[in-house]
């Protein structure tokens, strides 16, 4: 017969406590935090808006109910929408992640930190709309800036040694915890009412990879940070009516976290919190492609050019060989039919073939009007990926974070073109200041998709005056993004 379970209520799990002590504690890091973070915002901003040229996105946004308008209302950039604060978070945070062109953080679990935007955007917004109502002061964007750094932080240093996916589970679970705490703390909680918040979040049903992977790769991979958001700012709002919270979330005998989805095991953070991972994040800067492939793209995009000097077509390359990382092969090394864009854009066969074969990748390239050149899947099936045992463990050193690839092509008639190798992608830190220009116009672009030149400049204005944009109301600046 086994022992009763003891019903005493036991202390939190210090994971969740260490988690609400760093949102609730003084502002994270400096200068390089602040500048990343804000070129960061424009970049995300950028990212949905571009994401509102595609039907498959815009058909899931606007509130459940049509017609719905919420006064004071968090406002979704780019469109005319004014939702409550869940809604807008899913909103948000649907067009950020569509076109799998926001930023990247990889370790043990990859993610993309900026997803949290989508939350703490929404609930900024509504709260500074609230505020003035009642004739209270608006939250400023340093505040969505310091937000940010956190949900940032907060998600990617529990990657850093724990990997979900080898389990199963979406990574989309820690932009729900990220996004839960920092939103706690916009919305006021005290420490107890953000344990409990954190807590909701752990113990809440994680996604499963399924959507991710063959042969079932589909859409929702480019919605499911929306959804996890969006959770999130439901359920810090429902740890704010008083809503008990459940201590052991994580390390509970049998049913906790650890015991049904890490095998017992318990999570390894052996980083402290602080603002690592701002610091480091890796932008998508030229290329809407899954950040394992993006040097390989660097790479297919310098092979077209020196196809072209040699006069020869990319349909006489009889083989190419990638020398990649251990995770590339595991997540997009992909052969056989592609189903449809979200598969596609999880192929590095497909990534590299388009601008092998065109000179250029873009979200487009994806779409079935493309696809459905014959030359494409030719060429991939003649794509073929080889593990580096160094280039793996560069992409796991702290210090280094490459995510290198190395491509050499063969043609048909016996000539080998020289290894082009890229070992860290345009987004970078190590290519900081090669790539900040680049996304400066890859966000003017963005702008220039959806407004008019007027509304583009007085919008870019305030965007890249750092110091103005801090002070700035929050309401305010998404004021300038309704169409």
């Amino acid at each position: 017969m086994s022992a009763p379970h003891a019903a005493a209520r036991p202390a939190p799990d210090q994971v969740m406590l260490d988690i609400a002590d760093y949102v609730l504690g003084a502002e994270p890091g400096g200068e390089l935090a602040y500048q990343t973070a804000h070129y960061c915002l424009l970049d995300t901003l950028g990212c949905g808006l571009e994401a509102l040229e595609y039907p498959a996105c815009t058909k899931l946004l606007g509130p459940i109910v049509p017609g719905t308008w919420v006064p004071n209302g968090a406002r979704v950039p780019g469109t005319q929408f004014q939702l409550d604060p869940v809604q807008a978070a899913f909103n948000i945070g649907a067009m950020i992640r569509w076109l799998d062109f926001n930023d990247t953080w990889l370790a043990a679990e990859w993610g993309h930190p900026s997803d949290n935007l989508g939350g703490i955007a929404a609930t900024a917004d509504w709260l500074s709309r609230e505020a003035l109502a009642r004739g209270r002061a608006p939250l400023t964007m340093r505040e969505v800036l310091t937000a940010m750094i956190r949900a940032h932080e907060i998600q990617g240093v529990i990657a850093l040694e724990n990997s979900f996916n080898r389990v199963g589970l979406d990574h989309v679970l820690l932009v729900k915890v990220a996004s839960t705490a920092v939103v706690g703390r916009l919305l006021g909680l005290a420490r107890d009412e953000l344990i409990n918040a954190i807590s909701l979040a752990w113990v809440d049903g994680q996604s499963l990879r399924a959507y991710r992977h063959a042969p079932n790769t589909g859409s929702r991979k480019s919605w499911a940070a929306g959804d996890a958001t969006g959770r999130a700012v439901r359920l810090a709002l429902m740890a704010r009516t008083g809503e008990m919270g459940y201590p052991t979330a994580l390390s509970a005998r049998t049913w906790g976290f650890y015991d049904v989805s890490l095998k017992g095991e318990p999570l390894k953070i052996s980083r402290a919190y602080g603002s690592y991972v701002m610091e480091n994040v890796l932008f998508k800067i030229s290329y809407p492609a899954e950040f394992h492939a993006q040097t390989a793209v660097e790479a297919a995009m310098r092979i077209h050019g020196q196809l072209a000097e040699l006069g020869v077509g990319a349909e006489q390359i009889e083989r190419v060989t990638v020398r990649t990382h251990q995770a590339c092969v595991r997540i997009i090394d992909k052969h056989g039919p592609l189903a449809n864009p979200a598969d596609r854009d999880h192929c590095i066969q497909y990534m590299m073939a388009v601008p092998l074969l065109f000179g250029r990748l873009s979200a487009a390239d994806y779409e079935d009007t493309v696809a459905a050149d014959p030359r494409i899947d030719a060429l991939r099936a003649r794509i073929h990926c080889v593990e580096e045992p160094q280039f793996t463990r560069d992409y796991l050193d702290p210090e280094k974070r490459s995510i290198a690839n190395a491509v050499t092509v063969r043609l048909a008639d016996g000539r080998e073109l020289p290894e082009v190798v890229v070992e860290y992608p345009l987004g970078h830190r190590r290519r900081r200041a090669e790539g900040i220009p680049l996304l400066i116009e890859k966000f003017r672009r963005n702008l220039a998709r959806r407004f008019p030149p007027k509304q583009q400049r007085a919008i870019a204005e305030l965007s890249l005056d750092r110091a103005r944009l801090e002070r700035t109301p929050v309401n305010e600046y998404f004021d300038l993004y309704v169409i």
